[in-house]
This record gives structure tokens, C-alpha cells and sequence, in this order.
């Protein structure tokens, strides 16, 4: 059944001078504002206890985990942020041109940061999988720490310059009272879908790839129980790195799957016909995907479950539980 969508004006007062305002039945209004509310609420709540546990338990201080602790903030951010866009579900930002413009930047930060870690969580599964003889000289905490201190920080300084003119005069892209865009201009908007979109994924796709053969090619020589004499010339990463490069396999296909609808529609130029509840729609796919990480390591990382559980039940709050053994149900 096609929901019929009725207009109105953001601003009444202002005449022909508002944008238009998306006025929908009642119940349906009612149905779009609690899913969304909701999904933001879970994000925010989930991501936290990723940020939480991660921090909290000494034992979880790896390389990999930093990352993920990394991705966690910056799906924390997006879950925060997912409260803003809800206000802007209906086509109308009543929020000012400052807060607009801040709202753009932020945005902007966690959304290339996730790409950031991303990459990086594939380089580390790279190594970890194809090079395991390396993995521990090469990957070591100082190192990830100082990559995801470095990825942010470039995140932080690039977003300000892809969007300095809007971020200059505020609202001076606006069409209309009531909207809140931010501008790119021509040429930056090409060098920056190569930067934050082409390049990114390029990495990743070609990293995975060659993580993928390799791991089928080990999981084909464990099950052929090849020679003793083959297997002291090989090297295999062990089976905890394996479930771990599967898992965040998972993570980077869906990151990509919630992703790429958003590039598809800026490639084609579908975004400057969409109306706003379909605009809004591609934007919240790309939300979507910062409430699904957590629900991912809930159901392969029994460390995590642990975390759920010891939190749950307060057992955080104890003295000395930073130094709970919370690998021990990890096969």
C-alpha cells in the first residue's frame, strides 16, 4: 500500500521562504519516530557497553580489540547523532544554521572515521592471517593506538576542509528556511570520493581477498591432514586469529552493504532529486550499520557475552574485576 505524503511548510510565517514539511497520517508519524528513536537508543547503549568492556578489561587490551574499541566510539557517536536526524525525518532542521553546520561536521568525522578503522582493522587481519610469523613484532599495542590516534586525527583536519565553506558562512547553501545541507564544491567532492569511498574500499576489498584464499587454503590443509614434513615448512595463524578474521569479515561486508547505497546515490546524482523521506532513508542505512556491530560480536565473540553478563549483574563494579580472566570461555 503506497503511503500518500502530504506538504506543508517548515515556517508557515515565512511565506514562501520555508522549506516544505512532510505531513504524514498519525499513526504512521508515530510508527517512524518510535523505530527510529528506538534504533538510536540501541545503538548508543550497545556501542557503549563495546566501549565499556573493551576499556575495562585489562585482558582485552589487544592490537584487534583497540580497533574495535575505536569502531565502538565512533558508532557510539553515529547512535547520538542518529537523535539529531530524527529531527530532521520530516524534511524540516529547526535547529538554527550553526547547529546544522556542527551537526554536518560530525557527522562527517565518525562516518570516515569508521572507514578509517575499518582499513585498519583489515590491514591487521592481513597480517595476522598471511604473515602470522610477523603479526607480533609488526602489530603491537603502541602501534595500533598510535594508527588510530593518527586515522582520527586526520579524520578530524580533512572533514574541516572539505567543508570549511559551509563551516565559514553557515546556512549560505540553504535553499530555504528549514533546510540544513552542507555544499561541496565540484572538484573537492571528486577528490573526496576518492579519498573517503574509492580508495578505502579498494584496500579493503583486495586485503579481504587475499585473507579469504589464504584462509581457505589453511582450513583446506588442516581438513587433508598434510604431511609433517609440508607442515613444518608452513606457518598457519592459529584458530582463534581465523575466527577472528571471520568475524570481522562480517563486520567489514555489512559495513560495506549499509555503505554503498549512500555512494550510489551521490554517484549517480540520484541526490539531488530524492525527496527527503528517501534521502533521509539512504542516510539512516548508513546509521543502521553502527547498531549492528555490537549484535554481530554478541553473537561470535563469547568475551563479549561474558562482558554483557558481568555487567548486567554488577560483577564490573568489583575491586580487581579489571583483571578478570574474561577469555577463559573463548574455544
Amino acid at each position: 500500500m503506497e503511503i500518500i505524503e502530504e506538504y506543508d511548510f517548515c515556517f508557515p510565517h515565512l511565506f514562501n521562504a520555508s522549506c516544505i514539511k512532510i505531513t504524514r497520517p498519525y499513526a504512521i508519524t508515530m510508527l517512524v519516530y518510535t523505530v527510529l528513536y528506538f534504533i538510536s537508543m540501541v545503538t548508543t547503549t550497545l556501542n557503549l557497553l563495546v566501549i565499556i568492556s573493551i576499556s575495562h578489561y585489562k585482558q582485552l587490551h589487544t592490537p584487534t580489540n583497540l580497533l574495535l574499541l575505536s569502531l565502538g566510539i565512533s558508532d557510539f557517536s553515529v547512535g547520538l547523532l542518529m537523535f539529531l536526524q530524527t529531527l530532521f525525518v520530516d524534511g524540516c532542521w529547526l535547529l538554527g544554521d550553526a547547529m546544522c553546520i556542527v551537526y554536518q561536521y560530525l557527522s562527517y568525522v565518525v562516518t570516515c572515521a569508521s572507514m578509517g578503522t575499518i582499513v585498519l582493522i583489515s590491514v591487521d587481519r592481513y597480517i595476522a592471517i598471511c604473515q602470522p610469523l610477523h603479526y607480533y613484532t609488526k602489530v603491537t599495542e603502541h602501534r595500533v593506538r598510535f594508527c588510530i590516534c593518527l586515522s582520527w586525527l586526520c579524520t578530524v583536519v580533512y572533514s574541516a576542509l572539505v567543508l570549511k565553506d559551509n563551516m565559514s558562512k553557515p546556512g549560505s547553501f540553504n535553499s530555504c528556511s528549514g533546510e540544513c545541507v552542507a555544499a561541496i564544491n565540484y572538484y573537492v567532492g571528486i577528490v573526496d570520493l576518492f579519498i573517503s569511498f574509492i580508495f578505502p574500499v579498494s584496500a579493503i576489498a583486495v586485503l579481504y581477498m587475499r585473507v579469504f584464499v589464504v584462509v581457505v587454503t589453511q582450513i583446506q590443509a588442516m581438513r587433508s591432514q598434510i604431511t609433517a614434513a609440508k607442515s613444518q615448512r608452513t606457518v598457519y595463524a592459529n584458530k582463534s586469529e581465523l575466527k577472528a578474521a571471520r568475524t570481522l569479515g562480517v563486520v567489514i561486508i555489512m559495513f560495506l552493504i549499509c555503505l554503498c547505497p549512500y555512494y550510489f546515490v551521490v554517484l549517480t546524482g540520484q541526490d539531488t532529486v530524492l525527496n527527503a523521506s528517501n534521502a533521509a532513508a539512504v542516510l539512516y542505512l548508513v546509521y543502521f550499520n553502527s547498531c549492528l556491530n555490537p549484535i554481530i560480536y554478541t553473537f561470535f565473540y563469547s568475551w563479549f557475552r561474558k562482558c554483557l553478563k558481568n555487567i548486567a549483574t554488577l560483577q564490573i563494579l568489583k575491586p580487581g574485576s579489571s583483571k578478570t580472566n574474561i577469555m577463559s570461555t573463548d574455544k
